[in-house]
């Protein structure tokens, strides 16, 4: 049996068999160790909202775009429009690279943690660099970018696949792109279609804060004890946790209350 297959087993402390991080649970490490703690220790998850069905379908059709073009060894008209000197590029491996629960994968001997991500796309440039793509979606009056600070997390999920791809042999450019695309809603009706506008923003990253990140998640993973609330990586503290600890003093008191009224 791989070490694949045990996905959903909690993190042993001392265990020889490589435990799987996925891009997702390094950004959650990064909101809070608490949670991340929780999550790989005990299995206990956040609370999950709603999945992005819209947002999948537009994912998965823009990769048969841009797979279009990729057969033909030719720019899709965004990158002409946008003046991105690269074509898609052509992998046999890429469909595994995109799938969620496989993805790109490396091995981090410090800390033999699996660190894996399912990139959306990527393209190679004029220079021979592989650039990483990443697929976002919205609806929103103004335009898009990038430069809100909840978007962070986006940079650091392009970054991450810049480093493994590193970690694989490929000589990867430090920019990459996001493909952002804006649902209008300054037309008149629906009609049963609903039209975008796409931009293909650049940005510039730097994976110098993985590795060290890896090994303070491995001794977070290692301790016995959980850590604090409010205590993450990027400091503030956690809504989940701040929600659970407000909603267990509450029902402590309301006990308390409770007894004393029956004394």
């Amino acid at each position: 049996m791989g070490y694949w297959q045990e996905r959903n087993q909690p993190y042993r402390p001392g265990q020889s068999v490589p435990f799987k991080v996925s891009r997702s649970k390094i950004e959650l490490f990064m909101q809070c160790e608490r949670c991340f703690w929780l999550d790989v220790r005990l299995k206990i998850k956040r609370p999950s909202g709603p999945p992005f069905n819209i947002n999948k379908a537009i994912d998965e059709l823009f990769k048969k775009e841009f797979d279009k073009y990729r057969n033909d060894k030719k720019p899709h008209p965004l990158m002409v429009e946008f003046g991105v000197d690269a074509i898609p590029f052509e992998h046999d491996q890429l469909d595994t690279w995109r799938e969620t629960f496989v993805g790109i994968v490396s091995i981090h001997k410090p800390t033999n943690l699996h660190v894996f991500g399912g990139v959306d796309d990527i393209w190679v440039g004029g220079d021979g660099k592989l650039i990483v793509v990443d697929y976002k979606a919205t609806a929103k009056d103004s335009d898009v970018g990038i430069d809100s600070a909840w978007q962070i997390s986006y940079k650091r999920q392009l970054e991450v696949y810049q480093w493994l791809l590193r970690q694989n042999g490929f000589d990867v450019s430090d920019t990459g792109y996001f493909v952002y695309t804006n649902g209008r809603m300054d037309l008149d009706g629906f009609g049963d279609r609903l039209e975008f506008r796409t931009k293909i923003i650049a940005y510039k990253g730097s994976d110098d804060w993985i590795e060290p990140v890896l090994i303070k998640m491995k001794q977070c993973m290692d301790a016995d004890i959980v850590p604090a609330v409010g205590q993450a990586a990027m400091g503030g503290e956690c809504d989940f946790c701040s929600y659970a600890r407000s909603r267990t003093e509450l029902t402590l008191k309301a006990l308390e209350t409770r007894g004393k009224s029956k004394v």
